[in-house]
């Protein structure tokens, strides 16, 4: 694209001849970000742990697209290779990397057990580290000056502020997350590819859904804008990150909470 040419408003969202990749993209966020990335042409893969889940995903967001959904447990390193191997047959190049597979393991300081590190760690910090490297190959064959691929990894307010409720190792690796977004920006960025975090808040999912029925009022009000994150939420800045309106966006952590991260008066 030449010097201060425009594209028109729907260029910079249009996804049309795009191939993605959604980890964790049978419920909550992932199905969030898969289907907006749907909605906008691009053509997605879904992965989650079990079969049965995907298919039943697949069958639901077949109506928005293109999609396909590959069962693998990303908490282990070749599994994450199957799965790049499997999207690396299927596309010539990858446009767009959505690393959102996680876990969570709420229990207090005490009893907080050894497992509950190696568990999170291995699925929300180590995982979309090889899957980086697995598909950096089909992300270069994929990425040009003017559109580079795309790497969206899904951290947490968690890594911003302090959570009331005890999830240390959770919010240690979205932390470790956000800062490994920063070093890949650096060092894709001449690659052609973009690399950038959106920290969610509160959003309904699984997740999160114990702690919104016990408190999703209290939640929503702590909010400067005083509610939850919907799903057009989380599409919109999917796609944005994603398309040519995002194209000259690296290294950034991006809340998107409401407010309650950045505006917080204390932890």
């Amino acid at each position: 694209m030449a010097d201060n040419q425009f594209t028109t408003h729907a260029d910079l969202f249009d996804l049309s001849g795009k191939c993605a990749l959604v980890t964790g993209g049978t419920r909550g966020i992932g199905m969030m970000i898969a289907r907006g990335l749907l909605q906008a042409g691009a053509r997605v893969i879904i992965s989650s742990r079990k079969a049965d889940t995907c298919a039943e995903a697949q069958r639901l967001l077949s109506e928005f697209g293109d999609v396909q959904a590959f069962p693998a447990d990303l908490s282990r390193y070749d599994e994450c290779q199957r799965l790049a191997d499997f999207v690396k047959v299927g596309s010539e190049g990858l446009d767009i990397l959505v690393n959102n597979a996680g876990a969570m393991w709420r229990e207090p300081l005490e009893a907080f057990p050894d497992e509950a590190w190696d568990a999170v760690i291995d699925l929300n910090l180590k995982s979309p580290f090889w899957l980086v490297q697995a598909l950096l190959p089909a992300l270069r064959r994929a990425g040009t000056a003017d559109d580079p691929a795309r790497i969206i990894n899904i951290g947490s307010i968690a890594a911003i502020h302090v959570a009331e409720s005890p999830n240390y190792s959770y919010a240690s690796s979205k932390a470790a997350l956000h800062q490994l977004t920063r070093v890949l920006a650096r060092e894709l960025g001449p690659q052609h590819v973009t690399v950038n975090a959106v920290a969610p808040g509160p959003f309904p999912s699984q997740m999160m859904a114990s702690t919104l029925d016990a408190i999703g009022d209290k939640v929503a009000a702590k909010a400067p804008l005083r509610r939850l994150g919907r799903d057009d939420d989380m599409a919109g800045i999917a796609v944005f990150l994603a398309g040519r309106a995002g194209a000259y966006l690296t290294g950034a952590i991006i809340p998107i909470d409401g407010g309650i991260a950045t505006t917080a008066s204390g932890t």
